[in-house]
């Protein structure tokens, strides 16, 4: 089982197990155990809304303990919190593969599903990076250089 603390403080609880699975798949048509994981992880992780109603799911016996609609689940994921409880569920459903080869299979896909959103933040960033470069680099050029001389105020001005 793993842990995550959403951004009210609370901590959560994620255990994939066949009941945890049952309860995604009823109540947001996600299978879990789906022989086409990697989409299913995909639409997930392309999906935070949709990741975090899982996450839910998967807590919800704690959080029916804990008094916690979807709603105060949802208002406090944001940012951290959603990466933790990424982390969690994505280690918890490497677990649950039954088999020890498929087991290891899944934990390759996970390892390369996370370096491939890493190279693809990396290559956003450059891109932004360059974007602001040609900005900033499009307004000195537009804006000239800048002179020391400045009109007079208002009241050094002679009023006809």
């Amino acid at each position: 089982m793993r842990t995550f603390k959403d951004n009210a403080g609370r901590t959560w609880t994620v255990s994939v197990d066949v009941d945890a699975i049952r309860r995604v798949r009823t109540a947001l048509q996600v299978n879990l155990a789906s022989a086409e994981l990697a989409q299913v992880l995909e639409r997930l992780l392309s999906d935070p809304v949709l990741l975090c109603d899982v996450l839910f799911v998967v807590c919800k016996p704690e959080a029916d303990k804990l008094g916690v609609s979807d709603v105060d689940f949802g208002r406090a994921m944001a940012g951290d919190a959603i990466e933790a409880g990424t982390l969690a569920l994505l280690e918890e459903l490497a677990n649950f593969t039954p088999n020890p080869r498929d087991r290891a299979r899944v934990k390759r896909l996970l390892q390369a599903m996370q370096q491939l959103a890493e190279r693809t933040r990396d290559a956003a960033e450059t891109r932004l990076e360059r974007e602001i470069e040609k900005a900033l680099s499009a307004t000195t050029a537009t804006s000239g250089p800048s002179s020391g001389s400045s009109p007079g105020s208002s009241a050094s001005i002679p009023v006809p």
